[in-house]
């Protein structure tokens, strides 16, 4: 079973954030990617139900969304070959590569009726840590770069990102399609269960 208490503590350190920064978007994009590249430094506290790739399709699994819904955090997941459409996200939102590999292609939309623009790429390797929102780039596809095996990146967002309106941009026209991405699981990791450790400490002040 794998040990949460690295999530436990994210979730704890990423509230104190939000509590003290609110709604000052460059400090919570530089405050939440110390605290997220230390949340992806090790990759075994992601319990396997939320590392699940799926045959068909990418996988985005809530991990906790804060109470007041100012932020939330998920672990994507991807099979060999799987890929998103070009979208957006409308918030402010990073992505940490815990495992494999990610491939980010960014494009922006010139306007009406006319394809959209791919305007760079780059890879990003485990420990890597990419920032998106309408103020610093908001437009991209992401991919699996590995074509043998699946590929594992944390995200926190601004916001509770499976009940954000957002859109996918159609590649020919640059014609905008509103969607709602919600979650691939109905449950997410029991954070607050300190049972054991609570038994382990009294079983050493006897």
């Amino acid at each position: 079973m794998a040990d949460i208490t690295p999530l436990r503590r994210f979730v704890q350190e990423m509230t104190g954030a939000v509590e003290k920064f609110g709604d000052d978007e460059p400090a919570m994009l530089r405050e939440g990617k110390k605290l997220l590249a230390g949340l992806i430094r090790n990759d075994d506290w992601l319990p396997e139900k939320f590392a699940r790739p799926h045959p068909d399709t990418y996988r985005q699994y809530l991990l906790y969304c804060d109470p007041l819904e100012r932020f939330s955090l998920v672990s994507f997941v991807w099979g060999a070959g799987q890929t998103t459409p070009i979208h957006d996200h409308t918030v402010w939102g990073l992505v940490g590569v815990l495992r494999g590999a990610e491939k980010c292609e960014e494009f922006e939309r010139p306007g009406d009726g006319q394809p959209m623009r791919k305007t760079g790429e780059h890879l990003i390797e485990p420990g890597g840590i990419d920032a998106v929102s309408p103020t610093v780039g908001d437009i991209h596809t992401v991919s699996n770069a590995l074509a043998d095996r699946p590929s594992i990146s944390i995200h926190v967002y601004g916001a509770n990102i499976g009940a954000v309106r957002r859109h996918v941009y159609i590649p020919e026209t640059g014609e905008i399609k509103s969607f709602v991405s919600g979650y691939s699981s109905r449950v997410i990791p029991n954070l607050w269960d300190r049972s054991v450790e609570a038994r382990e400490h009294e079983g050493t002040a006897r």
